[in-house]
């Protein structure tokens, strides 16, 4: 059996078939500006997963430079003021 349909999980096996893969696969899709925004239905499953990469990569990026942009800001900020303390919760989040 292929490495791909196989997990470990709580030291059982449990199997996924290709079904299921393909029901990810589209789930995957339709979450994905990138790929939903596309006037073709057919993408592959690599290019799928490629893109979903290359999105939460993006996502990761996006986040780490609006905390940084908060970070400032709050360094701007009297430090007891509740603005202040609004920015220091969404930074800790």
């Amino acid at each position: 059996m292929s490495s791909r349909r196989r997990s470990r999980q709580s030291g059982g096996t449990s199997r996924i078939n290709d079904d299921q893969i393909m029901d990810l696969v589209s789930k995957l899709q339709q979450l994905v500006p990138e790929i939903r925004n596309r006037r073709s239905d057919k993408v592959s499953a690599s290019k799928v997963l490629q893109e979903t990469c290359t999105y939460v990569r993006n996502l990761h990026k996006e986040v780490d430079d609006l905390s940084q942009r908060l970070s400032q800001l709050l360094g701007t900020m009297d430090a007891d003021s509740p603005e202040a303390a609004t920015i220091r919760n969404l930074i800790m989040e």
